[in-house]
């Protein structure tokens, strides 16, 4: 039997208020399997800043004692409904996703301390705090999701410049 291609389209919708419903669902589900390795579960990304528009995709990320005891529970993180896809061009980190052409959630895996933690909830609470640079952000995701619509990496790669500018803001927001 031949497999078909997935092909991904990418979609940017208005906020959903249901989002971080689904996030705590979500995270209560991770928490459960490996509760013995976490520290703290965050949800980051588009769906987590209010009123912006997002891949209706939710980003879970789980702060946990040491990441090599994560590969342990690869089997229990399978069964609901999770793709191992390993550190996934990110040293350290353990990635999962949910779904394949209509994908769910993410889930980005890091050991406490690692410094992709911080980068990420700064660039959350940077966009939270700074609404008229989330409106920014939400204005290229809608540019790139009609340029891009069947080409992930092209939009990953059109969001790139942002991002890291945004990062860079964040973090000497955090330092003040």
């Amino acid at each position: 039997m031949n497999e078909r291609p997935t092909i991904r389209i990418i979609e940017v919708v208005p906020h959903n208020s249901l989002w971080k419903n689904h996030f705590l669902r979500e995270a209560n589900k991770i928490n459960n399997i490996m509760k013995a390795e976490i520290v703290n579960i965050h949800h980051i990304g588009s769906t987590s800043i209010p009123g912006i528009y997002a891949k209706p995709i939710i980003d879970i990320l789980v702060e946990v004692k040491d990441i090599n005891k994560v590969d342990n529970y690869y089997e229990e993180v399978k069964g609901l409904g999770y793709i191992a896809r390993g550190e996934w061009g990110i040293s350290g980190r353990r990635y999962f996703v949910k779904g394949m052409s209509e994908r769910t959630h993410h889930v980005h895996i890091y050991q406490n301390g690692s410094s992709e933690i911080k980068r990420h909830l700064l660039f959350r609470d940077y966009l939270i705090e700074h609404p008229e640079e989330a409106k920014q952000y939400e204005e290229l995701k809608k540019m790139l999701a009609d340029k891009y619509r069947y080409d992930t990496a092209g939009y990953i790669d059109g969001k790139d410049a942002f991002i890291k500018e945004i990062d860079r803001k964040a973090f000497e927001w955090a330092r003040e």
